[in-house]
C-alpha cells in the first residue's frame, strides 16, 4: 500500500504567520508519524498579489521551522494548461457559463433584491450570484466575449448537482459545529461559483482539486475556515472523475480579540518573531504542538 501524501499549500501574497506555521507543522508531523510524504505547493494564481519575495520567504520560514519537503515544488502559475483542460471538460458537459457583471454591478443587484427580501448567502457570508447570465443565448455570450468584455466562468450549480447523487467526505478532524466522520456535502449552498476568469484560467476551488489529484494527495489537512468549501471540492471531484482524499480540518490560530490570524490584518509574521529572538521550538509551543513532534 503506498504511503499517505500530505501537503502544505500557501499563497505567496504575504509573510507566513503562526496560523500557517501550525498547519505546516501539523502536516509535516503527520507525514513523519505515518511514514508518509510531505509536499509543498505554491498557490500563486493571483498574479497581482503574489510576489517573488513572499515565495522566497516561505521557503526560508519553513526551513527555519525544521520542515523539509520534496522537490520540485509545484507552482500553480506554471500549470495553467492543466486547469484549462478541466474547465474545458466541464464546459463539454454543459456545466459552465460566462457572466459579465462587475463586482460593483453584482453588489447593486444584490441590494435591489434585498430591498424586498433577504438574499441567500454562501457559508462565508458572501451573496450568491444574482445575475441572469445563465439565460443569455450562446450568440449573445459570444458577442460579448468578442467585444472584449471581462467575464467569469461559473459552474451551473443546478445542472452540476443534478449529475451527482448524495456526496459525502470523510472528516478526520472537526467542522465549525462539531461535524466529523462522514459529512454530507452541500455544494448548492455556494451557488454558481466562479471556476475561472478571462484573465486567469482557474480559481482556488478548481486548481486545488486538480492539483491534489495530480499530486496523489491522500490527506488534506487545512484550517476549519475551509470546511464547507469541501462541498464544492467534492462536487468537482465527482464531475472530473478524480479521486477524493480524506480531510482533516483543524482549529484556527486567533488573536487576542478572537479573530482568525490573517495576512490581511497584518498578523505578526514568523520572520518578525524570528527577528525578536523566537526559536523554532518557541513557535511549536506557541501553536500548541509538542516540541519533539511525532
Amino acid at each position: 500500500m503506498p504511503p499517505p501524501v500530505f501537503r502544505f499549500a500557501p499563497s505567496p501574497n504575504g509573510y507566513l504567520h503562526l496560523g500557517h506555521a501550525y498547519s505546516a507543522l501539523l502536516n509535516f508531523d503527520l507525514a513523519r508519524r505515518t511514514g508518509g510524504r510531505f509536499l509543498l505547493r505554491i498557490e500563486d494564481i493571483d498574479a497581482i498579489r503574489c510576489r517573488p519575495e513572499f515565495e522566497a520567504a516561505i521557503y526560508e520560514d519553513l526551513a527555519w521551522l525544521g520542515i523539509s519537503w520534496e522537490t520540485p515544488v509545484r507552482r500553480q502559475s506554471e500549470h495553467f494548461a492543466r486547469y484549462r483542460e478541466a474547465v474545458e471538460k466541464l464546459a463539454g458537459l454543459g456545466l459552465i457559463y460566462p457572466s459579465f457583471e462587475s463586482r460593483t454591478e453584482i453588489a447593486r443587484l444584490v441590494a435591489q433584491r434585498e430591498a424586498s427580501a433577504p438574499w441567500p448567502r454562501d457559508p462565508d457570508g458572501a451573496p450568491l450570484y444574482p445575475g441572469l447570465a445563465k439565460s443569455l443565448s450562446p450568440g449573445e455570450r459570444s458577442r460579448l466575449i468578442e467585444q472584449g468584455m471581462p467575464y467569469a466562468l461559473r459552474l451551473d450549480m443546478a445542472a452540476a448537482r443534478a449529475r451527482a447523487n448524495e456526496l459525502t467526505w470523510i472528516e478526520l478532524g472537526e467542522g465549525p459545529d462539531g461535524e466529523t466522520g462522514v459529512v454530507s456535502a452541500q455544494p448548492e449552498s455556494w451557488g454558481d461559483v466562479i471556476l475561472a476568469r478571462k484573465e486567469t484560467p482557474t480559481s482556488y476551488h478548481l486548481s486545488v482539486v486538480v492539483d491534489d489529484a495530480l499530486q496523489g494527495v491522500t490527506d488534506v489537512v487545512r484550517g476549519r475556515d475551509l470546511f464547507w468549501s469541501t462541498s464544492v471540492h467534492r462536487l468537482l471531484q465527482h464531475l472530473l472523475g478524480i479521486p477524493q482524499p480524506a480531510y482533516r480540518h483543524h482549529l484556527l490560530m486567533t488573536d487576542a480579540a478572537g479573530q482568525k490570524l490573517s495576512k490581511s490584518t497584518d498578523a505578526t509574521g514568523l520572520r518578525e518573531l524570528r527577528g525578536q529572538g523566537a526559536t523554532a521550538a518557541d513557535i511549536r509551543r506557541m501553536v500548541g504542538l509538542s516540541e519533539s513532534g511525532p
